[in-house]
């Protein structure tokens, strides 16, 4: 198990390839990456540079071609689809850009889903969805359905999904990006206090904007990263 010293994301030397057209597409090159408790760390990166596929590693939604990655003390690079699903649902919040909320569910029950796939019991579902739906300034919209909410109300509803198993890490992939200016620095300033409240956040953008808002922002091009001042990591 991981110490409290430890990083919650260890990433050393991970590289990926995919097979495309009869091509090798080298998505991440040697990439490493270390993230603290109570870090917040922002990835920056135009579109092909390989922040998607570097979020798709961290969110264990696919695996390195070579390199380690260990999550919460655990390695999890060489793991079997079955065991990534559920650290996945145990060890990592989602925040995506489209909300991915279920339209004929009302916020609550919107929220309640990551824990009725953890076998959460419904009574103490409905108690900790209320709780993360209170956190992010909600507790009073949680019989809406997402038809009845703004962009910005939706947002916060996947917010609190994220939180309402109490993950590890927050994972954001363009958080604003569906979003108007000042709904976007409202959202912002949410994931910020969830930062200062002790809440480890990954966050993917191509937004400089945003990505000024981090604690720490990492660059990537060409499947390589850099840290601020352009030395590689």
């Amino acid at each position: 198990m991981r110490t409290d010293t430890e990083p919650l994301i260890r990433i050393s030397e991970v590289s990926k390839q995919y097979r495309m057209g009869g091509e090798t597409v080298h998505a991440l090159a040697d990439a490493s990456l270390h993230v603290l408790p109570g870090d917040f760390v922002a990835i920056i990166g135009p579109s092909g540079s390989g922040k998607s596929t570097l979020m798709n590693v961290i969110g264990c939604l696919d695996t390195p071609t070579s390199g380690s990655y260990w999550l919460d003390g655990e390695e999890v690079s060489l793991l079997k689809e079955n065991r990534l699903a559920t650290i996945r649902n145990r060890k990592i919040g989602f925040i995506f850009q489209s909300f991915h909320l279920l339209a004929k569910l009302s916020a609550l029950e919107n929220v309640e889903l990551p824990l009725i796939y953890r076998g959460v019991s419904t009574k103490l579902r409905k108690e900790l969805a209320q709780e993360a739906l209170d956190k992010v300034g909600l507790g009073d919209r949680v019989h809406h359905r997402p038809v009845e909410l703004s962009g910005g109300q939706q947002q916060r509803v996947a917010i609190a999904r994220a939180l309402a198993g109490n993950p590890p890490i927050l994972l954001a992939d363009e958080p604003t990006g569906a979003l108007d200016s000042k709904t976007s620095v409202e959202v912002m300033e949410l994931i910020q206090d969830l930062n200062n409240q002790g809440h480890t956040i990954v966050l993917i953008t191509h937004d400089l904007d945003v990505a000024e808002q981090a604690k720490r922002v990492v660059r990537i091009q060409d499947g390589r990263l850099y840290a601020e001042g352009g030395v590689q990591v």
